[in-house]
């Protein structure tokens, strides 16, 4: 089944990246996979640090703004990952249960 991927990257004007496939393995798919893991490998990362830097009653205002921009450009991120991963998720259940369907006609509902 060919369904559209949210990508983890967005366009020069700020819309986001669709790819329409319907192989999970494919060079673009898996250059997704790549960068959707290294994002939330980063905002772990950023977590981390921001913990640190928080515990730190001698941050200025300008470190603390640099913080809060990271931290909201890494949400951003792992939200669209969320999103990208959570409407994959909802193609297999769905092909899953058709082919469950087809498999036990019994079970079709009527």
């Amino acid at each position: 089944m060919n369904v559209l991927r949210l990508l983890p990257w967005s366009s020069p004007e700020g819309k986001p990246c669709f790819l329409s496939t319907d192989d999970d393995n494919s060079r673009l798919s898996r250059k997704a996979d790549e960068i959707e893991a290294l994002q939330l490998d980063m905002g772990a990362q950023l977590l981390g640090h921001a913990g640190a830097l928080l515990g730190n009653e001698k941050v200025g205002l300008v470190e603390l703004r640099f913080l809060a921009c990271r931290l909201t450009e890494a949400l951003r991120d792992a939200l669209r990952v969320a999103e990208s991963r959570g409407q994959r998720l909802l193609v297999y259940v769905e092909d899953a249960a058709d082919e469950l369907d087809a498999n036990h006609p019994e079970r079709r509902p009527g």
